[in-house]
């Protein structure tokens, strides 16, 4: 090893290349999201059930958005939120691992020369586009060059270890393919990045330090590795989404297992697809390994896709023994438990599943009411009423999903049931239950959007709401979860004389609420740690007095929809 460079010199100088490839990596990847980041979601989740071309997609996301740790995350949120199903995830999933090989192609290039023109160029283009696309490209251009910048740097860092025996004597251990996949897959896990160890890989390479067969096991295992990232994504969410996850695994795990008896043969084929370079010994070794490596990187996962492709029914199939669905998961899972489409051809039958779907929804947003205060009145996460395995926030939310789901399934089945040939009195029934649907879902917003602020600042307060305001509090409360429970009684049979009586408390509730706001201004006033939780106690006032305003509202669309 030359002297003039030690090993701390060697470390610094690789790590801030490693810093530098891995900020232009996110750079340009960033870049590329904010220009087509948001399209590339839509067509992924926009995918049915063709598998050829829900791998295309994949690939095609993948290249745009430079990693598929990102697609893989952004396919266990599709299948969480129900845009997609697991198994049509699967094709998309074979489709990112061709698309992850992209970098390597990139990085085998050797434009390190050129990096910094690039870099430069990206920055003018960012400085003075004068369009957020070009803009955009500019940023992506930039991180382009900073990566190669920083292969550059890691290059050089690495040139004295040429001859340095310590170092030589541990790559030789790269040599055994069980350690070199070992290796690979605890570094990828490490770095949360199979383009960042890729870009190792090819730097060792290019110093001719590391063999074509120990680059293999070490892709083998860094296409393992990579999966970290999925499982952490579906951590704590449904199973379907977990098994987005566990896909990947079992994909990339099954490649390993195909290829890792045949390392030497493999390095044969790819030596001999493999353009050729001038030279002699090392340097030409340096010169051909680097494209060799990226070419087996795209030959392996294109072939693990296209070999695995006929079969994703069957492994679909596999996938739900190996994590079967829990009812009780189901029951969590938004879906509508009475509207059918045969029904829509009769009106008035598809009117009745209607109203049967509106009620569910009352009942659910009358249990959301119910838990709205929990959250500041006591000190522990508490447990769903009807879910005990959640807290009462989480709860919650899972509502407020129903709900916004309950929402949009039922309008779009109204909106359809009103292209019918319906009397005056039908088509006003519409609208009014398409006010109610409306106010419903509000409910849930209300209490989603204005209790994610309180509870922010009630976690940044140390001092908790007192006890006279915390007993008006429950004593509004009280009043508004009575209300909408008459409002769900009344939603299922359509009761116009319970949803009439509604607004009849309207003063009482009036004079609750102005009492609680007289005593906690002059606790403000006299006590001065009052003032600290004086926000708080003001806006979830106001959120009690929104959903008295939407359940009146629901209980004057009853009355609209039963005398049309």
């Amino acid at each position: 090893m030359d002297e003039s460079f030690s090993p701390a010199t060697i470390a610094v100088l690789f790590g801030g290349g490693l810093a530098l490839f891995l900020y232009g990596i996110r750079m340009m990847s960033s870049g590329l999201k904010k220009a087509s980041g948001e399209r590339m979601r839509r067509l992924i989740s926009k995918v049915t059930g063709n598998s050829f071309y829900g791998m295309l997609a994949g690939a095609f996301a993948t290249m745009v958005v430079q990693s598929s740790s990102t697609i893989i995350a952004t396919l266990v949120g599709l299948v969480q939120s129900r845009l997609m199903t697991s198994t049509q995830s699967l094709a998309v999933i074979l489709g990112a691992e061709i698309g992850t090989t992209a970098m390597a192609q990139l990085v085998a290039f050797k434009l390190h020369d050129y990096a910094l023109i690039i870099f430069a160029a990206g920055f003018v283009l960012n400085a003075l586009g004068k369009s957020e696309s070009l803009r955009f490209t500019g940023e992506a251009l930039s991180g382009f060059g900073l990566l190669f910048f920083g292969l550059k740097v890691m290059s050089e860092a690495v040139a004295p270890l040429e001859s340095y025996a310590p170092f030589l004597s541990l790559l030789r251990y790269l040599d055994n393919p069980l350690l070199g996949v070992a290796a690979g897959m605890a570094l990828t896990a490490l770095m949360h990045s199979s383009a960042a160890f890729i870009g190792i890989i090819i730097t060792l390479a290019l110093q001719g330090a590391l063999t074509l067969e120990a680059g293999i096991a070490l892709l083998l295992g860094a296409n393992i590795g990579t999966c970290i990232t999925g499982v952490q994504a579906s951590t704590g969410m449904q199973r379907a989404a977990k098994r987005v996850a566990l896909a990947q695994v079992l994909f990339n795990l099954t490649g390993v297992l195909i290829f890792l008896p045949f390392i030497p043969q493999f390095a044969e084929f790819i030596r001999i697809i493999s353009p050729s370079a001038e030279g002699k010994g090392a340097e030409r070794f340096a010169l051909e390994v680097p494209r060799q490596i990226a070419n087996a990187h795209s030959l392996l996962n294109i072939f693990m896709a296209f070999f695995i492709l006929p079969f994703l029914v069957p492994f679909d199939r596999l996938l739900c023994r190996i994590l079967p669905d829990d009812p009780e998961e189901i029951r969590l899972i938004p879906a509508v438990w009475y509207l059918k489409e045969s029904a829509l051809s009769t009106p008035v039958l598809a009117l009745g599943y209607v109203k049967a779907e509106v009620a569910r929804m009352g009942s659910i947003a009358a249990k959301m009411v119910h838990a709205s205060l929990y959250p500041f009145i006591n000190g522990d996460p508490g447990q769903d009423v009807v879910f005990p395995k959640l807290s009462v926030l989480k709860g919650m939310d899972m509502r407020e999903e129903k709900l916004d789901f309950l929402e949009n399934r039922i309008s779009d089945y109204l909106i359809t049931i009103s292209r019918s040939s319906l009397s005056e009195g039908q088509s006003k029934e519409v609208f009014a239950l398409m006010n109610i649907v409306k106010e419903l879902e509000s409910i849930g917003d209300v209490i989603e959007s204005v209790e994610g602020k309180l509870l922010q600042k009630k976690r940044g307060v140390e001092l908790d709401l007192s006890q006279a305001g915390k007993d008006e509090l429950i004593e509004i409360h009280t009043m508004v979860c009575l209300e909408i429970e008459q409002l769900a009684d009344a939603l299922k049979q359509m009761d116009v004389l319970k949803a009439g009586a509604l607004p009849e408390g309207d003063e009482r509730f009036k004079r609750l609420v102005e009492q609680a706001e007289t005593a906690h201004l002059k606790r403000v006033f006299m006590l001065p740690e009052a003032e600290a939780t004086h926000h708080i106690h003001m806006e979830l006032i106001y959120l009690l007095e929104q959903i008295h305003h939407y359940c009146k509202s629901v209980a004057q669309s009853i009355v609209n929809a039963v005398e049309s």
